[in-house]
């Protein structure tokens, strides 16, 4: 299936209304994911009181910083292996947008952390550092990528660190359990479901499809304008090449 998609014609047309699509549905569902979080549910004392309420915009980040990552090594595998150019310029379009929501992610677990922890940052805290480590990750590979004096030298650099740097995603996933962290226990995803209440869990799970799909939508419309700066090179080069 994924050869299909890999024609960068077809990438176009699909995408041409997919993203918008995608770009209406993400803004009616973080909508009301923001008004349930800001508004309608009540406050959790033990979380910090009305503070906690930024976990509606933190935990979806977190969610898509980690997603990204793993979407952005995926798609480096692909290339590597199967040379598919879309998969090189998925994992390029995914590069400045996991890197947008890691940081996002930094900042408000530092807003949501000081008062209810007492601190911004804490730098023996692997969870936070395993995170901030992923967004320098992010930030390595587009450098990478830049520094190389040709297309195929980046996509092939940028896809090691890629690759190698998922090594990374497990270890923020599971660094709660494994290392001391101010870090509270998985609530969501759990073997024995989720222990969040209702009232808290169906605004984070909508408001967290809305973020997957603003990224999604952001993906492609970085991806349809590197495929189509692609082919105006191509089209300059025969030019001026006169074929």
């Amino acid at each position: 299936m994924f050869s299909w998609f890999a024609n960068p014609h077809r990438f176009l047309m699909l995408s041409s209304w997919l993203a918008p699509l995608f770009y209406a549905a993400a803004a009616l569902l973080i909508a009301w994911g923001f008004w349930q979080g800001l508004w309608m549910v009540p406050k959790d004392d033990y979380q910090g009181g009305d503070i906690m309420r930024v976990m509606f915009i933190h935990v979806p980040a977190a969610w898509l910083a980690m997603a990204s990552y793993l979407g952005m090594a995926v798609m480096s595998f692909v290339w590597f292996i199967w040379r598919h150019e879309v998969a090189d310029i998925a994992a390029k379009a995914i590069a400045p947008l996991g890197a947008t929501w890691t940081a996002l992610c930094l900042v408000t677990g530092a807003i949501w952390g000081k008062p209810t922890w007492g601190t911004w940052w804490q730098w023996d805290d692997a969870r936070m550092m395993s995170v901030l480590f992923m967004f320098f990750l992010f930030l390595g590979y587009m450098a990478l990528r830049a520094a190389m004096d040709t297309r195929q030298k980046a996509a092939r650099a940028g896809a090691i660190l890629a690759m190698v740097g998922a090594l990374n995603v497990p270890l923020i996933k599971f660094s709660v359990d494994l290392f001391t962290s101010l870090h509270q226990d998985a609530s969501v995803i759990t073997a024995e479901g989720p222990k969040m209440a209702a009232v808290y869990l169906w605004p984070l799970l909508i408001s967290s499809l809305g973020h997957s799909l603003l990224f999604a939508a952001l993906v492609m419309t970085l991806m349809r304008a590197e495929i189509w700066t692609r082919r105006a090179a191509q089209i300059r080069a025969r030019l001026m090449t006169g074929d």
